[in-house]
């Protein structure tokens, strides 16, 4: 295992709060852990973490940060070093919040803010919440999401994130979108044997620093099916999926939350990356363009909605 072990949690923001917190809780499935006077801490019934998202108010929406675990204390304090000395931007410490402890935060040059931590949380199932089995971390609750999975950022140049990637969380490249003008359109990282947890795309939309989607994972198909009639029946918009993704293979279906930020359960199967030797998979422009796995075309709305919005010049 390298310094960083995995994606620990991502912090949203909504401008409706207590529509967003119904929706991720009600509907979409996740526990409500804790609560404070601005933000509400989630996860799902197999995340071991205290949390795995963490709902804010704010004035709009989009990523307030990104957390990802390391490996041990002395991982953070090499990871810090080498961050400090990368020549990227340095937030620094901070002491961390219901669910963890301090943690090293530092931003990507685009405006996402990252942060590593080891101290953790991990919550006991008690009650009507204790698991039958005890390999898992709470009770089972029927078809909603299994685990936080992985997020999509939007930046402007796909490359720099990259080397951002590669220097601070010493992330691994799975596969990338290798456009005809010579720019990457997407690139896809993992910093262990999953086939990624998180991705960059390129913004098409005009924004900075901005969200395109956060995700979950389910057990298998069926349970995005059986999701999809859940969303309908309380008049989430579904924005595309049931589906299949050509690149990395995940089983899809997207939403957006009542506050606007897209949100995505998926299930990848069994698929994971224990190659050692692994060779990035290039999908070039006209690969893409053919749509996803089974020829469903990429909606507009895919390329250009992120969070937060874009004001429009009039």
């Amino acid at each position: 295992m390298g310094d960083v072990a995995h994606l620990g949690h991502v912090e949203i923001y909504t401008d409706k709060f207590d529509q967003s917190l119904d929706f991720f809780t009600r509907v979409y499935g996740l526990k409500l852990m804790g609560q404070d006077e601005s933000s509400a801490y989630l996860r799902a019934w197999d995340d071991y973490e205290f949390h795995s998202l963490k709902l804010t108010r704010h004035h709009t929406t989009g990523v307030a940060h990104i957390g990802y675990r390391v490996s041990s204390s002395e991982a953070l304090e090499r990871r810090a070093a080498a961050i400090m000395a990368s020549g990227y931007k340095v937030l620094g410490w901070v002491d961390g919040d219901l669910g963890h402890g301090r943690a090293f935060r530092f931003e990507d040059p685009f405006g996402h803010v990252f942060e590593l931590y080891w101290e953790t949380k991990k919550p006991k199932g008690q009650g009507a919440d204790a698991p039958a089995l005890k390999n898992t971390a709470s009770a089972f609750s029927g078809a909603p999401p299994r685990r936080i999975d992985h997020l999509n950022l939007l930046s402007s140049d796909v490359g720099e994130f990259r080397r951002f990637m590669e220097t601070c969380l010493g992330s691994k490249v799975t596969e990338i979108i290798q456009l005809d003008n010579g720019r990457i359109g997407g690139c896809w990282f993992t910093v262990n044997n999953k086939t990624y947890d998180l991705a960059c795309t390129e913004e098409h939309g005009g924004g900075v620093g901005r969200l395109h989607h956060v995700t979950y994972a389910t057990d298998q198909r069926e349970d995005i099916l059986r999701a999809a009639d859940i969303f309908l029946q309380n008049g989430v918009h579904i924005e595309t999926g049931p589906h299949k993704h050509a690149i990395q293979g995940t089983f899809f279906l997207y939403v957006w939350e009542p506050a606007g930020n897209r949100i995505e359960l998926a299930n990848a199967g069994a698929r994971l990356i224990l190659d050692p030797d692994w060779e990035t998979v290039v999908w070039t422009e006209t690969e893409r363009k053919k749509g996803q796995a089974w020829g469903l075309k990429t909606i507009e709305t895919f390329h250009t909605h992120g969070t937060p919005p874009v004001k429009k010049d009039h």
